[in-house]
C-alpha cells in the first residue's frame, strides 16, 4: 500500500512546530507592550497639553506624595482660584503648593503646602505660574526618575530590542517551517509522478 506522507513528517508532528514560534511572538509583543504602557504615562499627556513633574517633597502629603507624578495644565494665573494646587518656578526649582489667596491686583499668589504649618514666606508672582495640576498618580514618578535617566533610557531600549528580537526570531521560526512544508510537498509530488 502506497501513502503520501513521508516518515520525517509523522515524527515532527504538526503542533509541537507552532508552539514554540507562537510563545516567541507572544513574549516579544509583551516586552514591547510592557516597555509602550510604562512610557504612556508620561508620554502621552504631553501631547495632550499637560506637563508632567515627579513630586520629590513631602509638603504636599497626604493629598500628593513622595514619588508621585503630576499633571500640569497651564491656566491663565488670574482664572486660579482659592482650595487649587498649582506649579511654579521658586528659587530654580519647580514645587506644588495648594493656594490660600490669589491676589489679581498685585499679580501674587499666596500658596501653601498642605503638610507645612504655615502659608509658604514669599508669594508667587504670576510669571513664575507654570499651571495648575489637574492629576497626581502615585508611584509613577519613580517611574519616571528611572526612565528620565541615562540608565534608565538604555535599559529601555534594550527591552525594547529583546521584544524586536523575539519577534524576528519567531517569523525566521516560521518562515524555516514554510520552507520545509513546501520541500515536502514538492517531494510529495515528485514521488507522486513515478
Amino acid at each position: 500500500m502506497k501513502t503520501n506522507t513521508l516518515p520525517s513528517q509523522k515524527r515532527s508532528g504538526s503542533g509541537g512546530g507552532k508552539i514554540l514560534p507562537a510563545l516567541f511572538n507572544l513574549i516579544g509583543t509583551l516586552i514591547l507592550l510592557a516597555v509602550i504602557a510604562t512610557y504612556l504615562p508620561l508620554t502621552l499627556p504631553q501631547n495632550l497639553g499637560y506637563q508632567v513633574y515627579h513630586v520629590v517633597s513631602p509638603s504636599m502629603e497626604p493629598a500628593i506624595p513622595v514619588d508621585s507624578a503630576i499633571y500640569v495644565r497651564y491656566l491663565p494665573p488670574e482664572e486660579i482660584v482659592e482650595g487649587d494646587v498649582i506649579a511654579f518656578f521658586h528659587d530654580n526649582a519647580i514645587v506644588t503648593h495648594r493656594v490660600v489667596r490669589n491676589q489679581t491686583v498685585m499679580g501674587e499668589i499666596t500658596t501653601k503646602g498642605d503638610a507645612n504649618p504655615g502659608e509658604d514666606f514669599t508669594p508667587v508672582n504670576y510669571n513664575n505660574v507654570l499651571g495648575r495640576v489637574e492629576l497626581s498618580i502615585p508611584k509613577i514618578g519613580a517611574l519616571m526618575r528611572v526612565y528620565t535617566s541615562q540608565l534608565g533610557k538604555l535599559y529601555a531600549l534594550i527591552l525594547a530590542a529583546c521584544g524586536v528580537l523575539f519577534n524576528l526570531v519567531a517569523g525566521r521560526m516560521r518562515d524555516r517551517q514554510r520552507e520545509k512544508l513546501r520541500q515536502r510537498l514538492e517531494e510529495q509530488m515528485l514521488s507522486g509522478q513515478r
